[in-house]
């Protein structure tokens, strides 16, 4: 499947998870209230280089830097790239 965007070396793109609107209490917070999403689900990988393969894969849930990586708009998504070293963990389930 091609998605249209390739990530180059070891760059992945992400397609960003929303978060709840409502606290585990109930409390609905309003946009200004919520952080910046911190997990994502990878849409694209690149194939890695010698020094640093690529530990990923399309369908990963990661957990990345909150202030990593680049925003971009694709197609009217909101997707983010970056680099593998900027992810923190892959959530399993």
């Amino acid at each position: 499947m091609s998605f249209g965007i390739k990530p180059l070396g070891t760059r992945v793109v992400l397609k960003k998870m929303e978060k709840e609107d409502k606290t585990e209490g109930g409390i609905i917070l309003s946009a200004g209230a919520k952080e910046k999403p911190q997990y994502a689900k990878i849409v694209a990988v690149g194939k890695g280089t010698e020094e640093e393969p690529m530990e990923l894969k399309v369908g990963d849930v990661v957990i990345f830097q909150k202030y990593g990586g680049q925003d971009l708009v694709y197609k009217g998504e909101d997707y983010m790239i970056m680099k593998q070293e900027d992810i923190l963990a892959v959530i399993s389930e």
